[in-house]
């Protein structure tokens, strides 16, 4: 389904340049109250991150939905995650968050969630764009929304992250070093663990509408990691801007991506009984966590990139595990998305559990190596890709050295005008010298 604002989560883009502008927000506000409040007065939930433009946008999608006839209800700066949540124990038709996630604060986005706190559907999210070609349209003004704040949000969510660690399951004195990014955690995460007994040492705690996400959160480890070093802690826990990825590193800074935190979670619910079928992983997740899984006879099922698709096969299949290995986890026995807060709970558990640490809990599953290079190409150079003989001829010849030890991967971006070259294998050398190969191939064939 070809559609012309919606990518791969959500309309995403430069701040000021169309689409996220103040007016089409106002327009988008107007569309998606008309689709998803349907002329009801149920009302709509909005979430934001820390950036500076999230307050212009948070009032022009307001200003469309009350002109569409649809409450609003405001929950001011919240992770995503509890927007899904908010949205689905308020009783609310929809719920929108205003956040570019992992991106630079020049970037902004608007994120939907369906009434059962879940991603849209793509025929959804084309009945949105189909009202969007419509003239704008006003209520009558006895029939418009009414806009009101949500006082208690945060401690609401607070309380839900808290209640997805069974009972009697306490951190007890362990020391976390906890990076927010500067983004939606901010306020909610320290609490969090702290109220379960944790001793947090903070990172990335104090947004200016400028700073989410630099040189800190998920995307950028190393603080994390000194910051572990620095203090003594347990472990480290490094969120997003917007709070639904979440990296770790064990007591000696070494990091763990969502791979490894799949496989610590996959293994200890395999252990336990409760895993309930298999993984979910994508084209992108590590060849070692196939392996690591495949030798404990665990399922492992792979998916095009996005936590949509993701959770589209774990509802398909029955199964409740999957993720990214950006950090991008979903366990559907917990929560409906993936929320980087309760995806740490969910290996801390673990550790309680069993008493081990985080280098112990990876023991036995082994990364490949991996390198990923991103070739610019134009919109028409990613649509040729698909059509290159020259360039599947390559592939071929490359998975043939591979010899079942490795991958390929070849991908359009999503949200950039990129054609992402990866290549996985047991020989680091060997990947970077064939990676490099095909990019050139690739660069070649697709720029012209």
């Amino acid at each position: 389904m070809n559609l012309k604002y919606f990518g791969t989560d959500g309309v995403r883009g430069r701040v000021g340049e169309h689409p996220i502008t103040a007016d089409f927000m106002m327009k988008l506000g107007r569309a998606a109250g008309v689709v998803l409040a349907n002329g009801g007065k149920r009302a709509v939930v909005i979430g934001k991150d820390t950036r500076i433009s999230g307050y212009m946008f948070e009032s022009a999608l307001e200003a469309g939905l009350a002109a569409a006839g649809a409450n609003v209800l405001l929950l001011g700066p919240m992770p995503t995650p509890a927007v899904a949540y908010l949205t689905r124990t308020l009783y609310a038709c929809a719920g929108i968050v205003i956040s570019a996630s992992h991106n630079p604060f020049q970037d902004n986005g608007i994120k939907f969630f369906s009434a059962e706190g879940e991603k849209l559907s793509p025929e959804t999210e084309q009945a949105i764009e189909q009202e969007l070609d419509k003239p704008f349209l006003t209520v009558d003004s006895a029939d418009m929304g009414k806009a009101q704040r949500v006082d208690d949000a945060a401690g609401r969510y607070i309380e839900f992250c808290k209640g997805t660690m069974p009972f009697g399951i306490m951190l007890g004195g362990m020391r976390i070093a906890l990076d927010c990014a500067n983004g939606a955690t901010y306020k909610v995460a320290p609490l969090v663990f702290r109220e379960l007994g944790a001793r947090v040492h903070l990172i990335g705690n104090e947004p200016d509408g400028l700073n989410i996400n630099h040189q800190c959160g998920s995307t950028h480890p190393a603080v994390m990691q000194e910051k572990v070093i620095s203090c003594g802690a347990d472990l480290g826990i490094a969120l997003d801007g917007d709070g639904d990825r979440v990296i770790m590193a064990d007591r000696h800074g070494e990091v763990l991506d969502g791979d490894e935190l799949l496989y610590i979670i996959a293994t200890a619910r395999q252990r336990e009984g409760s895993l309930d079928g298999g993984v979910v992983g994508t084209v992108m997740s590590n060849f070692g966590l196939e392996l690591a899984l495949k030798e404990r006879n665990i399922p492992f099922l792979r998916t095009t990139v996005g936590d949509r698709h993701i959770h589209r096969a774990l509802t398909e299949k029955g199964w409740k595990l999957g993720g990214e290995a950006s950090g991008h986890l979903l366990s559907l026995d917990r929560t409906s998305t993936g929320d980087g807060i309760v995806s740490a709970l969910l290996v801390l558990e673990i550790m309680v559990r069993s008493g081990k640490s985080l280098s112990e809990l990876k023991q036995g599953m082994q990364k490949f190596p991996q390198t990923m290079i991103n070739v610019p190409v134009s919109a028409a150079g990613q649509q040729r890709l698909s059509g290159s003989e020259k360039i599947r001829q390559i592939v071929t010849d490359i998975e043939a050295e591979l010899d079942g030890r490795g991958r390929v991967i070849l991908r359009p971006s999503g949200t950039e005008p990129l054609i992402r070259v990866t290549l996985e294998g047991d020989d680091q050398n060997q990947v970077e010298r064939l990676a490099k190969h095909l990019a050139d191939t690739v660069r070649e064939e697709l720029m012209g």
